[in-house]
């Protein structure tokens, strides 16, 4: 049975820095795609970030670039993604989803948002 689970989801104050788990299981994460998204009130799912489970390559969308970093553990099935210096407009509900690494790009994978299996979601807030 495919799982995605994420934690991490908190209130922080913009300039704060969050971590992100997306904990895996029922599948290889060597042969996955890992990808971030997150979804505002009455705005459209966005792409931050995705990582191929096999080589590491990675994707960043231009609004977190130098600010969040994507890595992944394929010995503990996790992949993490680190936040720094958030801000207001980061705040969302952050969903990792899975993807079969060898037929789509990990760019193509975060601009058109695909996934196979998506986790349940975790809050993110940042206010002051």
């Amino acid at each position: 049975q495919v799982q995605l689970v994420e934690s991490g989801g908190d209130l922080v104050q913009p300039g704060g820095s969050l971590r992100l788990s997306c904990r895996t299981s029922g599948f290889i994460l060597n042969y996955y795609t890992i990808g971030w998204f997150r979804q505002a009130p009455g705005k459209e799912r966005e792409g931050v970030s995705c990582i191929v489970g096999g080589d590491g390559s990675s994707y960043y969308a231009d609004s977190v670039k130098d600010r969040f970093t994507v890595s992944r553990d394929t010995a503990k099935n996790t992949v993490s993604l680190e936040m720094n210096n958030l801000k207001p407009e980061d705040t969302a509900v952050y969903f990792c989803a899975a993807l079969p690494s060898a037929f789509t790009p990990v760019q193509v994978m975060c601009e058109m948002k695909l996934g196979d299996y998506w986790g349940q979601g975790t809050q993110v807030t940042v206010t002051s």
